[in-house]
């Protein structure tokens, strides 16, 4: 399957960056220990096919040092120490791994729980980089159907315990935000497509706190009053990488961004309660305000009235 497959290829590289150099034995020796083995060796021939796929799909080399006793190893693995989706993928599945071949363990360490779309990961990793378009069948929390849809996938993300995917939507000619988890069926087309070459992924959220990406919503500088040791919690997890502390008081320290302020900063802020303050801009600062006075009136038993 290809979930299974997915988790494969993270055994591996997790697997020989741990060891910092192992030979094919060694490995299957740990992939004897590992429950997804069922007990049966790891051919050759699949551990070469597996490096391979790792090539192309996270660009992580996994070379042979022949002169080392036929030792494997990552390749530049000092990159993966700055960051992006390949430290991402060590750091979310290293230690499950690692519990896998510690099954005492697995009672005693809780995991969130991430819904079931990462099911559809390979599948859409494996279009991207055969430029192949993807037929899906998706179901959205604001349309009473589901809907089936030919798409393009530019990028995926993570957000909050969900995944999500970026991509155009062929009818449409114009690019949508799919929550895996709410999709129904998907598989890989015989469709071709380019990828635009002066697009950024990383630029298309670059302005935005989540997941959303709104052209009506242009970012601007937003401040926020964050009281008492909540401000730490701030200062050790930013909200978002524009955040700087401009104000530093005994009580309260101000925190400054340039962002979109979107539905999902909206939400952010709500959820730090009475800990968090906006200052400015006004109209977010009355959004907030808007949202607090609904708690009140319906904790009481009144209507709320409409946000202006």
């Amino acid at each position: 399957m290809a979930k299974d497959k997915f988790s494969r290829y993270i055994w591996l590289v997790d697997t020989i960056y741990r060891a910092n150099g192992i030979t094919f034995e060694e490995i299957n020796e740990k992939w004897l220990r590992n429950s997804m083995s069922d007990g049966l060796d790891l051919p050759l021939k699949t551990f070469h096919n597996h490096r391979n796929a790792i090539e192309e799909i996270f660009d992580i080399n996994i070379v042979c040092d022949r002169r080392n006793g036929y030792r494997y190893y990552i390749e530049n693995a000092d990159d993966m120490k700055k960051g992006g989706v390949r430290t991402w993928l060590l750091n979310t599945f290293a230690v499950n791994n690692l519990i896998n071949e510690s099954h005492h363990l697995k009672r005693r360490i809780l995991f969130e729980q991430i819904p079931s779309g990462q099911k559809h990961l390979t599948t859409i990793i494996e279009a991207m980089r055969d430029s192949r378009t993807l037929e899906m069948t998706y179901k959205s929390f604001w349309r009473q159907d589901s809907y089936t849809a030919e798409v393009e996938p530019y990028f995926v993300k993570v957000f909050r315990q969900r995944w999500y995917m970026v991509a155009k939507n062929t009818e449409k000619d114009a690019l949508r935000i799919y929550a895996l988890d709410r999709v129904q069926e998907m598989r890989e087309t015989d469709n071709g497509f380019a990828f635009p070459k002066d697009f950024d992924p990383e630029e298309y959220f670059y302005n935005s706190f989540g997941i959303i990406h709104d052209d009506n919503c242009p970012p601007e500088i937003v401040d926020l009053k964050v009281y008492g040791t909540q401000r730490e919690y701030f200062r050790t997890l930013p909200l978002h990488h524009s955040q700087k502390e401009v104000e530093t008081e005994n009580e309260y320290s101000v925190f400054r961004y340039y962002l979109s302020p979107t539905y999902d900063f909206v939400q952010e802020i709500l959820s730090h309660g009475c800990e968090v303050e906006v200052l400015s801009p006004e109209h977010l600062r009355n959004e907030i305000r808007w949202h607090a006075e609904v708690i009140v009136k319906r904790t009481s038993g009144g209507e709320p009235d409409k946000a202006n």
